[in-house]
Protein backbone atom coordinates (compact mmCIF):
# COMPACT_ATOMS: atom_id res chain seq x y z
CA UNK A 1 0.00 0.00 0.00
CA UNK A 2 1.43 3.38 -1.02
CA UNK A 3 1.92 6.32 1.34
CA UNK A 4 -1.04 8.08 -0.25
CA UNK A 5 -3.31 5.08 0.29
CA UNK A 6 -2.13 4.72 3.90
CA UNK A 7 -2.87 8.40 4.48
CA UNK A 8 -6.35 7.96 3.04
CA UNK A 9 -7.07 4.96 5.26
CA UNK A 10 -5.78 6.92 8.26
CA UNK A 11 -8.09 9.85 7.46
CA UNK A 12 -11.00 7.43 7.11
CA UNK A 13 -10.34 5.86 10.50
CA UNK A 14 -9.99 9.24 12.21
CA UNK A 15 -13.22 10.49 10.64
CA UNK A 16 -15.14 7.39 11.62
CA UNK A 17 -13.87 7.33 15.20
CA UNK A 18 -14.70 11.03 15.59
CA UNK A 19 -18.13 10.47 14.07
CA UNK A 20 -18.97 7.51 16.28
CA UNK A 21 -17.88 9.42 19.40
CA UNK A 22 -19.95 12.44 18.38
CA UNK A 23 -23.09 10.43 17.61
CA UNK A 24 -22.62 8.32 20.74
CA UNK A 25 -22.70 11.52 22.79
CA UNK A 26 -25.95 12.52 21.07
CA UNK A 27 -27.54 9.10 21.49
CA UNK A 28 -28.78 9.98 24.95
CA UNK A 29 -30.79 12.89 23.49
CA UNK A 30 -32.06 11.16 20.37
CA UNK A 31 -33.50 7.94 19.00
CA UNK A 32 -30.27 6.98 17.28
CA UNK A 33 -29.38 3.45 18.37
CA UNK A 34 -25.76 2.74 19.29
CA UNK A 35 -25.76 -0.52 17.31
CA UNK A 36 -27.17 1.35 14.33
CA UNK A 37 -24.30 3.84 14.54
CA UNK A 38 -21.64 1.16 14.86
CA UNK A 39 -22.92 -1.05 12.05
CA UNK A 40 -23.59 1.84 9.71
CA UNK A 41 -20.08 3.11 10.40
CA UNK A 42 -18.62 -0.24 9.34
CA UNK A 43 -20.37 -0.01 5.98
CA UNK A 44 -19.30 3.63 5.74
CA UNK A 45 -15.68 2.59 6.22
CA UNK A 46 -15.88 0.09 3.35
CA UNK A 47 -17.59 2.65 1.12
CA UNK A 48 -15.03 5.37 1.88
CA UNK A 49 -12.08 3.06 1.18
CA UNK A 50 -13.61 1.96 -2.13
CA UNK A 51 -14.20 5.62 -2.97
CA UNK A 52 -10.86 7.08 -1.90
CA UNK A 53 -8.19 4.44 -2.49
CA UNK A 54 -6.98 4.84 -6.11
CA UNK A 55 -6.55 1.11 -6.73
CA UNK A 56 -10.33 0.68 -6.50
CA UNK A 57 -11.00 3.39 -9.10
CA UNK A 58 -10.23 2.60 -12.71
CA UNK A 59 -10.73 3.88 -16.23
CA UNK A 60 -12.19 1.95 -19.14
CA UNK A 61 -9.35 2.84 -21.48
CA UNK A 62 -10.42 3.28 -25.08
CA UNK A 63 -14.12 3.01 -24.19
CA UNK A 64 -14.86 6.22 -22.27
CA UNK A 65 -12.93 9.48 -21.67
CA UNK A 66 -10.28 9.24 -18.96
CA UNK A 67 -12.04 11.72 -16.65
CA UNK A 68 -14.80 9.15 -16.09
CA UNK A 69 -13.83 6.44 -13.62
CA UNK A 70 -15.54 3.28 -12.45
CA UNK A 71 -15.84 2.85 -8.69
CA UNK A 72 -18.05 0.61 -6.61
CA UNK A 73 -18.37 2.48 -3.32
CA UNK A 74 -22.16 2.37 -3.81
CA UNK A 75 -22.28 -1.39 -3.11
CA UNK A 76 -21.75 -1.11 0.69
CA UNK A 77 -24.22 1.79 0.75
CA UNK A 78 -26.85 -0.35 -0.95
CA UNK A 79 -26.38 -3.18 1.53
CA UNK A 80 -26.57 -0.76 4.47
CA UNK A 81 -29.65 0.87 2.96
CA UNK A 82 -31.35 -2.51 2.62
CA UNK A 83 -30.33 -3.59 6.13
CA UNK A 84 -31.02 -0.36 8.02
CA UNK A 85 -33.06 1.85 5.70
CA UNK A 86 -32.64 5.10 3.74
CA UNK A 87 -31.35 7.01 6.78
CA UNK A 88 -28.31 4.76 6.98
CA UNK A 89 -27.68 5.03 3.24
CA UNK A 90 -27.99 8.83 3.30
CA UNK A 91 -25.67 9.04 6.28
CA UNK A 92 -22.97 7.04 4.47
CA UNK A 93 -23.29 9.05 1.26
CA UNK A 94 -22.72 12.32 3.13
CA UNK A 95 -19.80 10.96 5.16
CA UNK A 96 -17.95 9.50 2.18
CA UNK A 97 -18.39 12.77 0.30
CA UNK A 98 -16.99 14.79 3.21
CA UNK A 99 -14.10 12.35 3.51
CA UNK A 100 -13.13 12.90 -0.14
CA UNK A 101 -13.34 16.70 -0.18
CA UNK A 102 -9.94 17.39 1.49
CA UNK A 103 -8.14 15.42 -1.23
CA UNK A 104 -10.39 16.36 -4.15
CA UNK A 105 -8.65 17.18 -7.43
CA UNK A 106 -11.82 18.64 -8.96
CA UNK A 107 -12.44 21.43 -6.41
CA UNK A 108 -15.43 19.47 -5.11
CA UNK A 109 -17.25 19.30 -8.46
CA UNK A 110 -16.72 15.57 -8.91
CA UNK A 111 -17.71 14.84 -5.32
CA UNK A 112 -20.91 16.89 -5.66
CA UNK A 113 -21.78 14.99 -8.82
CA UNK A 114 -21.10 11.61 -7.18
CA UNK A 115 -23.29 12.55 -4.20
CA UNK A 116 -26.23 13.51 -6.44
CA UNK A 117 -25.89 10.45 -8.66
CA UNK A 118 -25.52 8.00 -5.79
CA UNK A 119 -28.50 9.49 -3.95
CA UNK A 120 -30.63 9.17 -7.10
CA UNK A 121 -29.57 5.53 -7.37
CA UNK A 122 -29.58 4.27 -3.79
CA UNK A 123 -32.31 6.16 -1.91
CA UNK A 124 -35.21 5.11 -4.19
CA UNK A 125 -34.04 1.49 -3.94
CA UNK A 126 -33.80 1.70 -0.13
CA UNK A 127 -37.33 3.13 0.10
CA UNK A 128 -38.76 0.44 -2.22
CA UNK A 129 -37.02 -2.46 -0.45
CA UNK A 130 -39.41 -4.41 1.82
CA UNK A 131 -37.22 -7.23 3.15
CA UNK A 132 -37.81 -9.49 0.13
CA UNK A 133 -35.62 -10.43 -2.82
CA UNK A 134 -38.35 -9.27 -5.24
CA UNK A 135 -38.46 -5.80 -3.71
CA UNK A 136 -34.65 -5.65 -3.67
CA UNK A 137 -34.48 -6.43 -7.39
CA UNK A 138 -37.26 -3.97 -8.16
CA UNK A 139 -35.60 -1.27 -6.08
CA UNK A 140 -32.26 -1.79 -7.78
CA UNK A 141 -33.78 -1.67 -11.26
CA UNK A 142 -35.88 1.43 -10.58
CA UNK A 143 -32.97 3.14 -8.83
CA UNK A 144 -30.70 2.34 -11.77
CA UNK A 145 -33.16 3.78 -14.29
CA UNK A 146 -33.54 6.98 -12.24
CA UNK A 147 -29.78 7.27 -11.79
CA UNK A 148 -28.88 6.70 -15.45
CA UNK A 149 -31.05 9.51 -16.74
CA UNK A 150 -30.33 11.80 -13.78
CA UNK A 151 -26.57 11.34 -14.06
CA UNK A 152 -26.46 11.59 -17.85
CA UNK A 153 -28.59 14.74 -17.87
CA UNK A 154 -26.89 16.56 -15.01
CA UNK A 155 -23.39 15.58 -16.17
CA UNK A 156 -24.01 16.80 -19.71
CA UNK A 157 -25.84 20.03 -19.04
CA UNK A 158 -24.64 21.11 -15.58
CA UNK A 159 -21.65 19.31 -14.07
CA UNK A 160 -19.46 19.20 -17.19
CA UNK A 161 -19.83 22.94 -17.98
CA UNK A 162 -19.35 23.76 -14.30
CA UNK A 163 -16.27 21.52 -14.13
CA UNK A 164 -14.72 23.22 -17.18
CA UNK A 165 -15.42 26.63 -15.64
CA UNK A 166 -13.96 25.75 -12.22
CA UNK A 167 -10.91 23.99 -13.64
CA UNK A 168 -10.39 26.58 -16.37
CA UNK A 169 -10.47 23.97 -19.12
CA UNK A 170 -11.37 24.98 -22.69
CA UNK A 171 -14.25 23.19 -24.35
CA UNK A 172 -11.92 21.94 -27.07
CA UNK A 173 -9.79 20.06 -24.52
CA UNK A 174 -12.72 17.99 -23.20
CA UNK A 175 -14.20 17.57 -26.67
CA UNK A 176 -10.87 16.36 -28.00
CA UNK A 177 -10.62 13.74 -25.24
CA UNK A 178 -14.13 12.53 -26.13
CA UNK A 179 -13.48 12.45 -29.88
CA UNK A 180 -10.35 10.40 -29.31
CA UNK A 181 -12.73 7.70 -28.10
CA UNK A 182 -15.69 8.29 -30.42
CA UNK A 183 -15.70 10.56 -33.49
CA UNK A 184 -19.50 10.82 -33.28
CA UNK A 185 -19.17 13.09 -30.23
CA UNK A 186 -19.28 16.36 -32.16
CA UNK A 187 -20.46 18.49 -29.25
CA UNK A 188 -20.65 18.38 -25.44
CA UNK A 189 -24.43 18.47 -25.42
CA UNK A 190 -26.71 15.79 -26.87
CA UNK A 191 -23.91 13.85 -28.64
CA UNK A 192 -22.09 13.59 -25.29
CA UNK A 193 -25.35 12.64 -23.59
CA UNK A 194 -26.06 9.73 -25.95
CA UNK A 195 -22.52 8.46 -26.59
CA UNK A 196 -20.98 8.98 -23.15
CA UNK A 197 -23.45 9.94 -20.42
CA UNK A 198 -26.05 7.24 -20.96
CA UNK A 199 -23.80 4.26 -21.79
CA UNK A 200 -21.23 4.99 -19.06
CA UNK A 201 -23.81 5.27 -16.29
CA UNK A 202 -25.82 2.32 -17.60
CA UNK A 203 -22.73 0.08 -17.60
CA UNK A 204 -21.65 1.24 -14.16
CA UNK A 205 -25.13 0.70 -12.73
CA UNK A 206 -25.40 -2.80 -14.19
CA UNK A 207 -22.08 -3.72 -12.58
CA UNK A 208 -23.12 -2.24 -9.22
CA UNK A 209 -26.48 -4.03 -9.34
CA UNK A 210 -24.88 -7.38 -10.17
CA UNK A 211 -22.27 -7.09 -7.41
CA UNK A 212 -24.88 -5.95 -4.90
CA UNK A 213 -27.24 -8.81 -5.75
CA UNK A 214 -24.45 -11.39 -5.49
CA UNK A 215 -23.42 -10.10 -2.07
CA UNK A 216 -27.00 -9.58 -0.94
CA UNK A 217 -28.00 -13.13 -1.87
CA UNK A 218 -25.05 -14.62 -0.04
CA UNK A 219 -25.53 -12.41 3.01
CA UNK A 220 -29.34 -12.25 2.97
CA UNK A 221 -29.87 -14.04 6.29
CA UNK A 222 -27.01 -12.14 7.92
CA UNK A 223 -28.43 -8.80 6.76
CA UNK A 224 -31.92 -9.68 8.02
CA UNK A 225 -30.53 -10.65 11.42
CA UNK A 226 -28.60 -7.38 11.68
CA UNK A 227 -31.67 -5.38 10.63
CA UNK A 228 -33.80 -7.14 13.23
CA UNK A 229 -31.22 -6.54 15.95
CA UNK A 230 -31.46 -2.77 15.70
CA UNK A 231 -35.25 -2.54 15.78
Amino acid sequence: MSMKERAIVGVVLILLVSLVVFLRMRTKKSRINTKFIAKTSIFAAFSIILYLVPVFNFELVGVFPSFLKMHFDEVPVFIAGFAYGPLSAGFILIIKTLAKLPISNTHGVGELADLIYSAAFILPAAFIYKKTMKSAIMGLIIGAIIQVFTAATITTFAILPFYMYVMGLPKGFILGACQAINKNITDLSWPFFFYVGLPFNALKDVMVVVITMVLYKRLHRFIDEMAASIQ
